[in-house]
């Protein structure tokens, strides 16, 4: 792939938005945009810290050149280190998120919001940090983040991940412990629909909801309104599921609705697994300020899942996160971003064979000078 002015102009436009934390009378020997771009590159093939970042800029230097600057060649371990522990997270994210190729979505986006804990960042009295992340699966995109020092913080820290992002017309898929009134209210003043997943810390909500599909299901409840969807037999691993979909749309009966900002609809999820010969059927509950068809639950519901497969799972096992070491100052959510914008640039590249997986692009980037240049640069 060549690389031409306009691909430098973008990265440089993107990345030079980012204020620079280093002291302006200091020696400054080395271009932000140069150190950013041979961290992500290392990043992009696997690895986790700053010597590593060093060692790949040396062996790649003169490939480099083609497009960085390197006023005084590659940067050492240490400038590494000090730029990311320095530098504003929200501002890399933005800038970062500007550099990629995106996607373009039909209708309203679906955007999941859930908490992964940095596991390698705590240690000597330190907590690992916890950070509740926005994601649009089908852009394979965090559109905000926020950093906490413990998981049951995720409860204050989502309205403020809401707060610095733009949901106008999409759907909030958040799991149980975002289930929170004000967290409702704050999804609808932002002009957005939720689903949110509904578990014993709702306790008389949750009890409500259950009890009252168990009725539908009886002989007395037949005569009431509900829509239903059955998804086919899905065999993977193993094990085959079934799953269905069951909503309610009249709640005169639900006390307490009126505490979730336009509540509209409850739904169940329900999921038959067989594995050998044991069977095990799983309920899920959810309320939901849209109006829409079981179906569209179905598919929705599911979707939200995508947080933990495609970029939580993938974080861990293919870009092996909780085995980083980085623990000071911004650095690891410094570290964290660079790994998600790794992933969506990875997934973004294409290749000529079919399923050709993740993991495998992460070996080719790292062996083959071309195909890594088309995961910096490809639109």
């Amino acid at each position: 792939m060549e690389i031409t002015e306009t691909d430098i102009m973008r990265m440089q436009k993107s990345l030079g938005e980012i204020q620079d934390p280093r002291r302006e009378w200091g020696n400054i020997r080395h271009k932000l945009t140069d150190i950013l771009v041979i961290a992500l590159s290392a990043i992009i093939i696997g690895e986790n810290d700053f010597e590593s970042m060093e060692d790949w800029g040396k062996e790649r230097e003169e490939w480099f050149r083609g497009f960085l600057e390197l006023p005084n060649g590659i940067p050492d371990a240490d400038t590494f280190r000090r730029l990311f522990e320095r530098i504003d997270p929200k501002e890399l994210l933005n800038s970062l998120n500007q550099w990629l190729p995106h996607k373009a979505v039909e209708g309203r986006r679906e955007v999941n919001i859930d908490g992964k804990t940095l596991c390698g960042s705590g240690g000597r009295g330190k907590k690992a940090l916890h950070v509740v992340s926005a994601w649009v699966g089908e852009q394979d995109l965090v559109i905000g983040q926020l950093a906490t020092d413990e998981k049951s913080n995720e409860i204050t820290a989502i309205p403020q991940v809401l707060d610095m992002i733009d949901i106008t017309g999409d759907v909030v898929t958040i799991d149980a412990m975002g289930c929170q009134t004000a967290i409702a209210g704050k999804i609808r003043e932002k002009k957005a629909d939720y689903i949110l997943a509904v578990k014993e810390n709702q306790q008389t909500l949750y009890k409500d909801i259950r009890d009252y599909f168990a009725y539908l299901e009886s002989k007395e409840g037949r005569g009431e309104a509900f829509d239903c969807w059955k998804g086919g037999l899905e065999k993977d691993h193993g094990r085959i599921e079934r799953r269905s979909v069951m909503t309610v749309t009249r709640l005169d009966w639900l006390e307490g609705a009126k505490a979730w900002k336009d509540l509209s609809t409850i739904i169940r999820y329900q999921c038959s697994r067989t594995v050998g010969k044991q069977t095990t059927l799983t309920d899920r509950y959810y309320i939901s300020s849209m109006n829409a068809s079981a179906n569209t639950f179905a598919r929705l519901v599911r979707g939200h899942w995508s947080i933990e497969n495609r970029l939580h799972w993938s974080l861990d096992v293919l870009l092996r996160e909780d085995a980083s070491q980085v623990r000071k100052d911004n650095a690891p959510l410094n570290l964290n971003i660079l790994r998600k914008i790794a992933l969506s640039k990875l997934r973004a590249a294409q290749v000529p064979q079919k399923r050709f997986s993740t993991k495998r692009k992460i070996f080719k980037a790292a062996v083959n000078p071309d195909f890594h240049l088309s995961v910096l640069f490809r639109e």
